[in-house]
């Protein structure tokens, strides 16, 4: 089955591509919607030059659009799959959700308005097990954002360890926040996996704004082929 992955560059839609592809799916394109403004309900704000290069590393054609209107990410989302659906001749619709039943609805809701199936191999998963299987499944990801109390600033543009993800484990249970980052506790870019051709390798610095809050700003890119 030809599927198209909606994919943000992070841990959930990375992972969400190599389940799709693990059991059967044939991933042909990915497809990105791109807010110009912060704390959008639907998306993250993915960083286009890392979309292309990830792009570039899966061996798999990026189909992007960008959003302005809060009110049109509906519309925004159903136009862009219709036009890869004409394009690429997808019949499923591959989402790494894990708990935004808003989110998990809205884009059902447009796959079957499509006719495309609608595949979300990380829904409701449990979110300890599933930080330990990315570093089983050899998923590399840093965090570029944190909004959230409890979140240690210095995890910000580092791979995250075994011993970082020991050390959320134990701050997730003691300030509550979201140990997979739904609902925008952080945010992730993913810069190796087991179907990347290529390792990126960035360089950035840290923009620290509270006590609680920071990014990563990410000022260059590499790609580093390899070795099989």
């Amino acid at each position: 089955m030809r599927a198209v992955v909606m994919y943000s560059g992070g841990k959930d839609s990375t992972t969400a591509l190599h389940r799709a592809v693990r059991d059967g799916l044939d991933v042909v394109v990915l497809a990105s919607v791109i807010p110009a403004y912060k704390y959008s309900m639907l998306y993250h704000q993915p960083l286009y030059q890392c979309l292309l290069a990830q792009s570039q590393s899966l061996g798999i054609p990026l189909e992007s659009t960008g959003l302005v209107n809060p009110e049109a990410e509906r519309e925004t989302l159903k136009h862009l799959l219709k036009r890869i659906r004409e394009k690429y001749r997808v019949e499923a619709v591959v989402s790494g959700a894990l708990k935004s039943v808003f989110q998990y609805r809205i884009f059902g809701e447009i796959a079957r308005e499509l006719g495309l199936k609608f595949y979300t191999p990380l829904w409701m998963i449990n979110e300890e097990e599933y930080l330990w299987s990315l570093l089983r499944e050899g998923i590399e990801f840093i965090i570029i954002s944190i909004t959230s109390m409890g979140i240690p600033l210095d995890l910000l543009g580092k791979p995250i360890t075994r011993e970082d993800v020991e050390k959320l484990v134990r701050l997730s249970r003691k300030y509550g926040f979201n140990l997979s980052f739904e609902g925008g506790d952080a945010e992730t870019l993913v810069v190796d996996a087991p179907l990347f051709k290529y390792r990126l390798e960035l360089t950035g610095r840290k923009h620290i704004v509270s006590e609680y809050e920071g990014y990563y700003i990410v000022e260059e890119i590499k790609s580093i082929k390899k070795q099989r």
